[in-house]
């Protein structure tokens, strides 16, 4: 007999093999799916509008607008495969109306100065190392900061990187991005492709045996929250009072090329944004290129203006 937990386990298979989606997104997607089974008691009930409907407002009453939204889109494309599959008549999202006003959060940024701050402190620990274990530890620490950084890639991508998605010889990175989208993003500066030939040099053999470019002391994947509080450490000891997160790089990586006049569509592209109107709300952001372009190049400058 078919149930709407078996049509999520066929979608979550789909979703692994054919679509190729991430653990991550897999796992989103299965807590999102499982959750609206727990909602209904009958499979008939399950795939009815009304049902949807009331549990969309249940998800709006329980949870922040970003987390609804995630929500909403995981259900839509479940329909969507539900529908694609002949498995049901009609798609109750086609006549629901799921928009609503998300409030519009900038992205929070670091300050150029505060970069600067947080990689000089990462290379003064590194030449005060007392022991082989502490020097160990910074090489893989710079090498994370600096890729990080220099690439603007989210968290989850960095910690998914394998060996083969770092070319030393032609300086290039492969990141698998959401969907399943790659890209090829360029080395270019020496300190960065320093870092990472002084990695992969002291960690060859951990890097071998674990099939992930990033490696933790058990010689295990190195996990997001290793990275985070990573972050939170380095951030202590440079003295920088604002809180810093892995994402808060990425942000001020698309920022801070906006503010050295790069296109914004080629920032699009190394972000991995499928969409411009994503990667545009930077341009919010950029309040030191707004400064530069009022002070500097407003037209009013150029008025001679009789103030007899």
């Amino acid at each position: 007999m078919n149930t709407l937990d078996n049509y999520i386990t066929e979608y979550l298979e789909y979703c692994e093999y054919r679509k190729r989606l991430d653990s991550k997104s897999l796992k989103a997607y299965r807590i999102d799916l499982k959750q609206y089974d727990t909602f209904f008691c009958n499979l008939q009930e399950g795939l009815s509008r009304n049902t949807l409907d009331s549990f969309i407002t249940t998800l709006h009453k329980q949870y922040k607008p970003k987390t609804v939204k995630r929500k909403i889109a995981s259900l839509k494309a479940f329909f969507h495969y539900l529908e694609y599959k002949d498995l049901l008549a009609e798609n109750p999202f086609n006549k629901l109306d799921v928009h609503f006003r998300e409030a519009k959060l900038l992205p929070k940024t670091i300050p150029f100065h505060s970069i600067q701050k947080f990689l000089s402190v990462l290379y003064e620990q590194k030449s005060h190392a007392s022991s082989e274990y502490q020097l160990r530890c910074y090489i893989r620490d710079i090498a994370v900061i600096e890729l990080l950084f220099a690439t603007g890639m989210r968290i989850s991508e960095l910690c998914s990187l394998k060996p083969t998605d770092i070319d030393l010889e032609n300086n290039t990175v492969l990141i698998y991005g959401k969907g399943a989208k790659e890209r090829i993003l360029q080395l270019g500066n020496p300190d960065v492709l320093s870092a990472l030939i002084s990695y992969q040099d002291t960690f060859k053999n951990e890097i071998n045996y674990c099939g992930y470019f990033f490696v933790n002391k058990l010689k295990h994947k190195l996990s997001d929250q290793s990275v985070r509080f990573m972050i939170k450490h380095y951030a202590e000891l440079a003295g920088i009072e604002q809180h810093i997160t892995p994402h808060m790089f990425r942000h001020s990586f698309a920022t801070l090329l906006l503010e050295q006049d790069v296109d914004i569509r080629y920032i699009q592209k190394m972000l991995g944004h499928s969409s411009i109107s994503t990667t545009e709300i930077y341009t919010h952001v950029s309040n030191n290129k707004q400064k530069d372009i009022l002070i500097n190049k407003h037209p009013r400058n150029l008025m001679e203006v009789n103030k007899c």
